[in-house]
């Protein structure tokens, strides 16, 4: 259940800032943690929210070079649903003014999750093909548009035909195949022989197993997620099961033959990278300036309990094509 709560503000330590939130991004992962469905979960009560945009309004004795007033988005394990927020200085990065509070907050989780999947995990390079599962949510946007501008092909998999012809026609994709369909047969099809060098699969369940079958010699594999656990009327532990125990487990015997490799990328488990996060940033806020890519915003709805619920329900029924972001009135 998600409750509007006044909370003490707590001043900021000597390697925080106090930012003023402007908006706040709303993740896929954000209902996966609702309903308790990762490992580490905060106690109850704890208010949802990986990223936020927002400016710097105090900064801690050590807090250089950050000073009041500088744009910033910021990534946390939990607690973006606020109007102000204490965060760690190597939590916190500054983004280009020109970019609205809303579309700075679409950026980093999505982004930085796309980003490390297909160049670091992945390694993915020019003149491959890749294969982007959940092509039309915000990682899958964001993924098809990197991938796109390094000389990949990429191939993504969306729910329905509206949903693929806004992969093919705005995003670029060379291809989508509806995934209500017997997409892998398609996909197959769309490949040819050689089959799939990179593939991003969110979804899980017997959608792994596709993935797999469709890598080609030197494939790779990147798992993220586990979307097809949830649904749309609340935890039901016989879906998460049957997600669960659907998705393939992988003995390292298997992977040899087939000359394939299989990798798991969690963002918020990677803050203990140094170094990762800002580089990376760096060059994505430079490219969604240029515009190079952009951030694709769905729907705004008001920071409030009310608007918190909304974004929520939105997600769950699979209605959204790219970010839900969250605002607060004065920015909105």
């Amino acid at each position: 259940m998600l409750v509007g709560r006044d909370v003490p503000l707590r001043r900021p330590g000597p390697h925080e800032l106090l930012v003023r939130v402007r908006a706040a991004g709303v993740n896929f992962a954000d209902l996966v943690m609702r309903q308790g469905l990762y490992a580490t979960v905060p106690p109850r009560p704890y208010s949802p929210g990986f990223e936020v945009a927002g400016e710097v309004e105090e900064v801690g004795t050590e807090a250089a070079p950050c000073k009041p007033g500088d744009p910033v988005v910021a990534l946390m394990r939990y607690g973006g649903y606020a109007e102000r927020v204490v965060v760690g200085t190597n939590q916190v990065f500054k983004y280009p003014p020109a970019l609205s509070p809303a579309l700075a907050a679409a950026v980093p989780v999505v982004f930085l999750t796309a980003w490390i999947c297909l160049f670091e995990a992945a390694r993915a390079r020019a003149g491959e093909t890749a294969l982007v599962l959940g092509a039309a949510g915000g990682v899958g946007t964001a993924a098809v548009q990197l991938a796109k501008s390094r000389g990949l092909q990429v191939i993504g998999t969306a729910g329905g035909e509206a949903k693929c012809a806004f992969v093919r026609n705005e995003l670029g994709a060379a291809a989508c195949a509806d995934s209500r369909t017997d997409w892998e047969t398609r996909v197959r099809e769309i490949a040819g022989p050689r089959g799939i060098d990179v593939a991003l699969d969110p979804v899980g369940g017997p959608a792994t197993a596709s993935c797999r079958r469709l890598l080609a010699p030197l494939g790779r594999l990147v798992f993220f997620g586990l979307s097809s656990a949830i649904e749309a009327g609340g935890r039901n532990w016989l879906r998460v099961a049957r997600a669960w125990l659907s998705t393939p487990r992988f003995h390292p015997y298997s992977l040899v033959e087939p000359n394939i490799g299989v990798m798991g990328v969690h963002l918020l488990h990677l803050g203990s990278r140094e170094g990762l996060f800002a580089p990376a940033l760096e060059e994505i806020f430079r490219g969604v300036t240029a515009g190079t890519w952009r951030p694709i915003v769905n729907r705004v709805f008001p920071l409030t309990q009310a608007g918190a619920v909304a974004a929520h329900r939105h997600l769950h029924a699979r209605q959204n094509v790219g970010k839900v972001v969250l605002v607060v009135k004065e920015t909105a």
